[in-house]
């Protein structure tokens, strides 16, 4: 692909070198080569991206001065993201190989152009796939699951009856989708549990990104719905009848509990625990490891933007960091206390 290909899809100015210049491929300044792409965000990367073999580099307005001869500059508003995207753009195209010979698809199921079905997947009864979507090794899609175009579910996925997914959705492997909630009903006579209804369904909005062995449940009656552009992390747990927000973000590790939801641009980072019914506000930002109690609704009102919420109950990361000190404090002065008592009683 020429750099001026790239620059009409992506955005940017080409300040130095030749617009016809062809790009291979991404690359880390140290390993790049002629007709890689590198970029630099900062001050500490920008001269050793300048000093590469790099043909192509991103960079923001006006950072230098003046550029090496011989160098294709690129100046955008956010390098970091231009090269990421222009990763997706150069990534080689995999082959379409069609349904392989050992792949299981019934006759039911609809399969549109360009769909590719790999040795051990199993395509069920009345499930139907969106064109250019791949459908990897030992995949299993269930019983009138609908799948989108440009999707790419990635070996031993399982996507349960009841699940609808839009496009370009990523699946990763071992991921589980539309599995009956944790919902029981306890006798009290008895002590035993009955399970809860859980026929509910489950909808992936397009541009979707979900983990290794991440698991997302079905409703219990009505649906569980992850929206358009939400990134989801390997090991991550989302409970029936959740609604997790547009462009949100769940780190490794998080779970959240049934019937909660998560607005759009909220962040919640690794180990985060989120009780049942609980509403998480857009754009709130958590923690690592910190924790939501039950019912509780957690928003920015009255909180400068960018405040990091920690601790259980979440609260912002400076209070809790204050409250730390004090504590150590009264720690302190009760050991003092304890030490004068014993040398008076000496």
């Amino acid at each position: 692909m020429t750099l001026s290909d790239l620059i009409d899809r992506l955005g940017g100015k080409l300040v130095q070198g030749d617009p016809e210049w062809m790009v291979d491929a991404v690359s880390l300044s140290e390993r790049a080569d002629p007709f890689d792409v590198v970029f630099a965000d900062s001050s500490a990367t920008i001269l050793k991206a300048l000093s590469s073999k790099a043909g192509v580099i991103v960079l923001l307005p006006g950072v230098a001065g003046s550029y090496p001869r011989g160098k294709c500059i690129v100046e955008f508003d956010n390098p970091r993201l231009w090269f990421s995207r222009a990763a997706k753009l150069l990534a080689p195209m995999l082959p379409a190989t069609g349904v392989h010979q050992k792949a299981v698809v019934m006759q039911d199921a609809i399969l549109s152009v360009g769909v590719v079905v790999e040795a051990c997947a199993v395509v069920e009864s009345g499930a139907r796939i969106g064109a250019h979507t791949r459908i990897e090794a030992g995949a299993v899609i269930g019983h009138g699951v609908q799948v989108g175009e440009k999707c790419r579910i990635y070996p031993r996925a399982v996507l349960y009856p009841g699940t609808k997914i839009g496009d370009r959705v990523i699946v990763h492997a071992g991921a589980v989708l539309g599995a009956d909630g944790f919902g029981y009903v306890r006798d009290s006579t008895t002590g035993a549990y009955s399970q809860f209804p859980q026929q509910g369904t489950l909808v992936i909005e397009d541009d979707v990104e979900i983990g290794a062995n991440s698991t997302i449940d079905r409703g219990a009656l009505a649906e569980t719905r992850i929206r358009r552009g939400t990134k989801i992390d390997n090991l991550v747990h989302v409970g029936h009848n959740c609604d997790i927000g547009e462009d949100v973000i769940l780190v490794a590790l998080t779970g959240i509990s049934g019937s909660s939801s998560v607005g759009k641009g909220a962040i919640l980072a690794g180990q985060v625990g989120i009780g049942d019914h609980v509403k998480i506000g857009p754009g709130v930002m958590l923690g690592g490891q910190a924790g939501v109690l039950s019912g509780k609704t957690v928003t920015n009102k009255g909180l400068r933007p960018g405040t990091v919420l920690w601790g259980t109950p979440a609260r912002p990361l400076k209070q809790v960091l204050r409250e730390q000190v004090m504590l150590m404090r009264l720690a302190r002065l009760g050991l003092r206390k304890s030490a004068d008592a014993g040398t008076a009683e000496e």
